[in-house]
């Protein structure tokens, strides 16, 4: 008998009131379709004298967990503005930088371009060198991915499933409909 593939569960849910009961949902989806889930919100973290090296400790134990892991699931759902988490973005970078199995989600399905446009309020141009720009001269990316081509890209060029899902408003963490696509497409491959 194979031992289980351990996945990291990668996103911004350990800040969120109910960190506790969304983790244990995807623990438990995770589990049911034959992986063994690492959340970073199980970590204990050793006491420390100041905030920062607690921070370090926090990072040194994420990185372990990471280590440990045969693969990830990121959720790339925007938070706190319009792209997805920094911590997370790191951890799937690190992911893919290590050759593990690499997947992501979203449940907003409007592409990155799109909420980069409203971000300006759609003052976009197409500037001299062809290029979208912002009026702030910034260029924007439209190459019809959910994130930066680079998170997106990482994750399609390595041949992870990258899955979309529009949650309701009211439901953006709580909808597990693209984690499961994930987990069911990781599945299948065996």
């Amino acid at each position: 008998m194979s031992t289980p593939l351990k996945l990291y569960l990668a996103g911004p849910e350990v800040f969120l009131p109910d960190a506790r009961a969304i983790l244990d949902a995807k623990a438990a989806l995770t589990r049911s379709y034959g992986f063994d889930p690492i959340c970073p919100g199980d970590l204990a973290i050793p006491p420390a004298p100041t905030k920062h090296q607690f921070g370090l400790n926090i990072s040194e134990i994420d990185e372990g967990f990471m280590n440990r892991a045969d693969g990830v699931i990121a959720n790339l759902t925007p938070f706190r503005g319009i792209a997805a988490d920094p911590g997370t973005v790191f951890e799937l970078g690190y992911m893919c930088g290590a050759g593990k199995l690499v997947a992501c989600y979203t449940n907003v399905a409007e592409s990155h371009f799109k909420r980069s446009a409203d971000f300006y309020s759609g003052q976009i141009h197409l500037a001299e060198d062809g290029r979208k720009r912002a009026p702030d001269g910034t260029m924007l990316e439209d190459f019809e991915m959910i994130e930066n081509l680079m998170l997106h890209g990482g994750v399609e060029r390595r041949g992870g499933p990258v899955a979309v899902h529009a949650a309701e408003a009211d439901r953006l963490w709580t909808d597990l409909t693209a984690f499961e696509q994930c987990l069911k497409m990781l599945a299948e491959r065996g």
